[in-house]
């Protein structure tokens, strides 16, 4: 018989135990995306990276064809990151580029969360190569996009099926927090989502403003 105890799930994430990797948030690749909004997409990478910026989260940035196709970074992942230097590649697939392989094993941690465009190609490579080698792979599902919706539910359902787990940005945030009572991290948190968290953002700012209200006693 089961028995119940007051601890978290094994493959619940935490700030230190994964890697990162946000994979080609651009301006060619955005342009072609229409499986969710660009808005909405900018919405979601500031809220990820804000929160690896919150937890002190291992990250790897990469671009492809920077200089001659593709653009610059966004600006919310240029702002999270400063001194964070974008890995650029030819390989459509991150996983082949033996500057990644060194960074992830230099960080050494096997879990590895992954966001980017597009779905089907920059997110299907790394996902079912690090799963294949051995590492637990996270997908932040709303931080990605394709150029269809059918191309991006595809996508996902093919990482899925080989063992990678879905995630959304908030819950991203809210997984990495856990607890309110974790007044270290609470306020930059709370603050990340009253501006990149939708309408659950919204409510904070209407419970803060209107009635002082707060979770965890905060």
């Amino acid at each position: 018989m089961a028995t119940a105890t007051a601890a978290p799930g094994k493959t619940l994430l935490t700030p230190s135990d994964h890697t990162l990797i946000l994979i080609d948030f651009q301006p060619q690749m955005a342009f072609a995306t229409h499986s969710i909004h660009a808005n909405q997409l900018r919405t979601h990478v500031s809220l990820i990276a804000g929160a690896a910026r919150v937890f002190n989260v291992s990250t790897i940035l990469t671009t492809v064809a920077e200089k001659s196709f593709s653009g610059p970074m966004f600006t919310e992942l240029k702002d999270a990151f400063p001194e964070e230097v974008a890995i650029d590649r030819t390989s459509m697939n991150t996983w082949e580029d033996p500057r990644i392989a060194e960074r992830v094993n230099a960080i050494g941690k096997s879990r590895i969360v992954l966001a980017g465009l597009w779905t089907s190609v920059c997110i299907v490579g790394p996902a079912l190569s690090a799963l294949e080698q051995g590492f637990e792979v996270y997908v932040i599902a709303d931080a990605c996009g394709d150029v269809s919706t059918e191309a991006h539910e595809r996508a996902m359902a093919r990482m899925i099926q080989a063992g990678a787990r879905p995630m959304t940005s908030l819950q991203y945030l809210l997984e990495l927090q856990r607890d309110w009572a974790r007044s270290k991290t609470y306020d930059a948190v709370v603050n990340l989502a009253k501006e990149s968290g939708g309408a659950y953002g919204i409510g904070l700012l209407y419970a803060k403003t209107m009635f002082n209200g707060g979770e965890g006693g905060h």
